[in-house]
């Protein structure tokens, strides 16, 4: 009962709540498509372990992550029924990817004078990567510090690129919004970790011991563990290391590239561990809400990156 409800995800790509607070003048977050997993052999850093110095495995999850493009700045201000939209000034030019997304805006919009935080919109460039698709991903990123400078920050970067080198950095800590894999309909043992009846029970094994209280009357109370859809749920994991990011995708493109993927193309990060999610869906990254000192933030020294074919497997 750690995840409940057990609802599907509206959306194919996670949707963020809560954004962090940061004085830094940037952006707050990205996005990029998950490409696969590998692993590297790196110089442990950290202060307290027992292999300091030594080099150790490391699993890694690959995002590549081409520039986004700003399309609109978007003024909010906060009322009694939550922070609410006053006004929306658009770019002065769009790609021809996002008419079939969105029905694009003729008139620019205007400025507000009268607001409390500003959030761009952005859109993913999905063409430079080789996930077989055009249309890009629309979604709002928050801007650090004052007002005053989120607005100034958003005017200058307002229809230009931005890459991941000017948000992110190596050795960094981020949080990862994604959403998991599905995993179809799922018995209650799998889907909640029931455990199996006796070889003598006189129904299934693998059914629960028990539906509730006799006296309930057929009710069945929703603790019970019950068969159901499983995945595709919204999931959010904290503190994720950046161990490294690149733009030469030769470094870590894997011999016959990765399973149902291909070959990342451009800017890429390597995140340490697993990261939800099947192979090119859409993956934002947010500065940590969370912050755990224990983690280093530096990037330790990778001396082995595999290339081999993951075919196979």
């Amino acid at each position: 009962m750690q995840f409940w409800p057990r609802v599907r995800a509206r959306h194919s790509h996670a949707r963020i709540r809560t954004w962090p607070k940061s004085s830094e003048q940037k952006l707050l977050g990205f996005a990029g498509y998950k490409a696969g997993m590998t692993h590297l052999l790196i110089s442990d850093n950290a202060p307290n372990s027992m292999t300091k110095g030594a080099d150790i495995f490391c699993p890694v999850t690959v995002v590549e992550c081409p520039p986004i493009k700003t399309a609109s700045i978007r003024f909010y201000k906060n009322t009694q029924n939550g922070a609410t939209l006053v006004s929306e000034l658009f770019a002065g030019s769009f790609e021809k990817e996002l008419e079939r997304k969105i029905v694009v805006h003729k008139k620019k919009g205007r400025e507000a004078s009268d607001f409390d935080f500003v959030r761009m919109l952005c859109h993913t460039q999905p063409k430079l990567t080789g996930i077989g698709k055009k249309i890009p991903e629309i979604f709002e990123v928050a801007i650090g510090g004052s007002r005053e400078q989120q607005a100034a920050y958003a005017k200058e970067k307002l229809g230009k690129e931005i890459g991941i080198g000017e948000v992110f950095a190596e050795g960094q800590s981020v949080d990862i919004h994604s959403v998991t894999k599905g995993k179809g309909f799922q018995g209650p043992v799998r889907r909640f970790g029931v455990q199996l009846r006796q070889h003598k029970s006189e129904k299934s094994r693998r059914n629960p011991a028990t539906l509730g209280a006799w006296r309930a009357q057929g009710h069945i109370m929703w603790r019970t563990a019950h068969a159901g859809k499983m995945g595709y749920h919204l999931r959010t994991e904290y503190n994720k290391w950046i161990l490294k990011m690149g733009i030469k995708s030769d470094e870590i493109n894997v011999k016959g590239g990765f399973v149902n993927y291909g070959l990342v193309r451009g800017n890429y990060i390597l995140i340490k561990g697993s990261v939800g999610g099947a192979e090119k869906r859409f993956i934002r990254i947010t500065f940590p809400i969370r912050q755990n000192k224990k983690i280093p933030q530096e990037a330790p020294q990778i001396s082995y990156i595999s290339t081999e074919s993951k075919q196979g497997r």
